[in-house]
């Protein structure tokens, strides 16, 4: 009696773990998705989409160009830094600048001094160790023209339940050698999240 007991009771628990699991389902990695109404990865994706067209497209680019006879200048991102009320990852806003960058066929980019830095490390690493057919030279860097940096600010206006969040990304462009800053864009994101989903 008591093993048919043990048997039914594993049974009935094998049943309630199976009820509380999670449910995964696979989205679109370009879906707009907003489950809390904090700063994600569309916003991420679309500022830095936007921001860099409207950036290549002003007038200082086509001045630039004519000022090296046709070559495209060449930028590196220095700091972009996080003013906002959250723990953003910046990094991945860095990465989706860097990739509208370079897909926009209209500059050239560099390494930020963090990857510098490692870069320089294996160049010093291949001279003493590599063969001398393969190794690379020091010095052979290409200096950047320019240098994209910015902050991500954010204001939160809550009453109850219910809150706006408001983002605005400021980005400068600045010219490395006269430090001109050549362009000067903003994007604003305004948020309204409601009762449901509001975190208290």
């Amino acid at each position: 009696m008591s093993k048919i007991w043990i048997i039914g009771l594993c049974a009935s628990l094998m049943v309630l773990v199976g009820c509380g699991g999670k449910k995964v389902t696979r989205i679109d990695e370009n879906s707009v998705t907003d489950l809390s109404g904090a700063w994600n990865d569309t916003d991420s994706r679309l500022v830095a989409d936007e921001m860099i067209t409207d950036c290549l497209n002003r007038p200082w680019y086509q001045t630039m160009i004519q000022q090296k006879n046709g070559i495209v200048p060449t930028v590196v991102i220095g700091k972009i830094r996080n003013k906002s009320h959250e723990h953003i990852n910046v990094e991945t806003f860095v990465k989706d600048m860097e990739r509208a960058l370079i897909n926009s066929g209209k500059a050239d980019f560099v390494a930020n001094a963090e990857e510098r830095a490692e870069l320089r490390n294996e160049l010093a690493s291949q001279a003493g160790n590599a063969t001398e057919e393969t190794r690379k030279d020091a010095g052979q860097e290409i200096g950047a023209d320019l240098m994209l940096t910015g902050t991500l600010n954010s204001i939160v206006d809550q009453e109850g339940g219910e809150q706006v969040i408001y983002y605005q990304v400021d980005l400068e462009l600045t010219d490395i050698q006269s430090h001109r800053k050549v362009w000067v864009g903003d994007k604003k994101i305004k948020k309204f999240v409601s009762k449901g989903s509001v975190k208290m």
